[in-house]
C-alpha cells in the first residue's frame, strides 16, 4: 500500500474547509467502532459514554491498551459531524447521535 492509500482526508466541524490527512487504518477502525454504539435519536450519548462503550472492542494492535483512543475518537467525531453523519443533541453536555450511514 502506498503512503497515499495509508492516509485519509478528514474534515472538522470546528474548522470548516480545513482538511487534515490522518492514518486510514486507525480512522476506519475508530469510525467502525464508534458508529454502532451511538443511538439513532436525540438526546444521544456523551463522548465519555461512547468512548467507554467502544474501548473493549478496539483493535489492540492499533490502539494498545486504548492508547490515543480519545484523540482518534474526537477526530472521527468532528469529521462525521462535518459530513452530517452524526449530530449533537440540543442541550449540554454534548450528546451525539447518528443521522445516516457514512458514504
Amino acid at each position: 500500500m502506498s503512503d497515499t492509500e495509508e492516509m485519509i482526508e478528514v474534515e472538522s466541524i470546528t474548522q470548516p474547509g480545513k482538511i487534515k490527512r490522518v492514518n486510514r487504518a486507525k480512522y476506519l477502525t475508530m469510525r467502525d467502532a464508534f458508529l454502532p454504539v451511538l443511538p439513532t435519536e436525540a438526546p444521544g450519548m456523551t463522548f465519555a459514554d461512547a468512548k467507554a462503550a467502544l474501548l473493549p472492542d478496539l483493535c489492540d494492535a492499533l490502539f494498545p491498551g486504548g492508547d490515543k483512543a480519545g484523540w482518534w475518537l474526537a477526530a472521527v467525531q468532528l469529521d462525521l459531524e462535518a459530513k452530517g453523519v452524526i449530530k449533537r443533541g440540543s442541550k449540554g453536555p454534548v450528546r451525539l447521535f447518528r443521522t445516516r450511514k457514512p458514504e
